[in-house]
């Protein structure tokens, strides 16, 4: 089986240095850049291409709102949701084979 070319583009994103950690703090609700950098510790470069490379996939939703100073907050979107939840029932089905290994 081959996967299509999509699946690998979104793997080769989820593969990236905090992008799971990303979807995972995304997914307590909407969040500011600020506060994914402090609760992350991920470089503000590191975080910015992950927030765009999501964005661009269509797992993030990016709402920019006009105030002063800019406030631009970040959320998962449904696709991104069932991504992570995809990610989570990867890990359980990987605990498991890790515990029949064993």
């Amino acid at each position: 089986m081959a996967l299509s070319k999509t699946a690998r583009k979104v793997l080769k994103v989820l593969a990236r240095r905090g992008a799971p950690e990303v979807l995972v703090a995304l997914s307590r609700g909407s969040t500011r850049f600020s506060d994914l950098q402090t609760h992350l510790q991920l470089s503000p470069r590191t975080l910015a291409e992950r927030l765009r490379e999501f964005h661009l996939l269509g797992f993030v939703e990016r709402r920019a709102h006009s105030e002063v100073p800019p406030r631009v907050e970040y959320t998962l979107t449904p696709r991104g949701k069932r991504v992570l939840e995809f990610l989570r029932e990867l890990e359980d089905v990987l605990d498991a084979v890790q515990e029949g290994v064993r």
